[in-house]
């Protein structure tokens, strides 16, 4: 009798265990963080995060929970929706560009903001210095006059005489100052003659392009911002009937049919926002996490374009292209 007893003791207690058990894991804390774009929702580097942080232990549903804003390319949203994520009183917000990030800041000065690409965060007043950012903003900055330069050093591969280069950009778009000016030293770097068109909407690229062909421009490169990146496609076909050789930053330019692609690798950004949300998480205080730049670069050419633009492709890019586009 006294054996039976005994096991049914042991029963028990291995009973209340699992119950205790059960009971801890259902309230174990999801942790919400805010993910902003000025682009489409799901974005390529929206899912790459998630991914990202999947790997670190943050599993969607279980102990974190992403809540994605995007403004579909219309800037004038991005407060609104910034507000939408302070509201929901979220631990971090993941921001992809200047504009998210402007937003983002003039919403919240208490919530951790991780910045994604952008320019010049100093001059545009997110950090006060990359080893101590200070504030509630940190993350990865582009450095802007490296990639121009090797932007250009690809155009002038691709098509060694050219001198006259024209930089296609929208001046409302809160980095592109930046981005341009990196572009004109760069240039001047390289004895080449920056031209600066600038577009504001769609309906002014066929008259950008004309400008273009008016003023001898042999080169074009793109700085991209919402409008433009949402004009890939019809960019890369003036570009192809003004015969002009281009490069871009984002992957998705070669896709539609431009030239060239320099820029961040996606997956090496995604994986490093991750990172500092998961030090966030754990505690970390975002004014003593340094501001990062990205490491790995990708190129990315268009054969099909460059044979359209007669364009003898150099073995060195070959080489060197992460993917081609037959």
């Amino acid at each position: 009798m006294w054996k039976t007893k005994i096991i049914l003791s042991v029963i028990s207690i291995i009973a209340i265990a699992f119950a205790q058990s059960a009971t801890a894991q259902s309230h174990q804390t999801v942790a919400k963080v805010g993910f902003l774009t000025s682009d489409f929702e799901p974005s390529e580097l929206g899912i790459a995060f998630q991914k990202e942080m999947r790997d670190l232990g943050y599993v969607e549903g279980k102990n974190i929970h992403i809540e994605y804003r995007g403004a579909a390319r219309n800037l004038d949203r991005l407060e609104e929706l910034a507000g939408d994520l302070v509201g929901l009183d979220v631990a971090a917000i993941v921001a992809v560009d200047t504009a998210t990030t402007l937003a983002a800041k003039s919403k919240t000065k208490d919530i951790p903001i991780i910045m994604v690409g952008v320019g010049d965060p100093v001059e545009s007043g997110l950090v006060s210095g990359f080893a101590r950012p200070g504030g509630n903003v940190t993350g990865l900055s582009l450095p802007l006059g490296e990639i121009a330069a090797k932007q250009l050093e690809l155009l002038k591969e691709m098509a060694p005489g050219i001198s006259r280069v024209a930089a296609l950009w929208n001046p409302s778009y809160p980095a592109a100052i930046i981005s341009f000016r990196a572009m004109a030293v760069a240039a001047r770097s390289l004895g080449l003659q920056l031209l600066s068109i600038e577009v504001r909407q769609s309906n002014e690229l066929e008259t950008a392009f004309s400008a273009m062909v008016k003023q001898g421009v042999e080169a074009l490169l793109l700085v991209p911002d919402p409008m433009i990146t949402s004009n890939f496609g019809w960019i890369s076909i003036l570009a192809a009937r003004s015969h002009l050789p281009s490069v871009s930053g984002p992957r998705e330019f070669v896709q539609y049919g431009g030239l060239l692609a320099y820029g961040p690798v996606l997956n090496d950004i995604s994986k490093r926002a991750a990172s500092y949300v998961g030090k966030i998480l754990k505690g970390a205080k975002v004014a003593h996490l340094p501001v990062e730049q990205p490491t790995r670069f990708h190129l990315m050419l268009n054969r099909r374009t460059a044979n359209l633009l007669d364009l003898s492709i150099p073995t060195s890019i070959l080489l060197r292209a992460d993917e081609l586009i037959e």
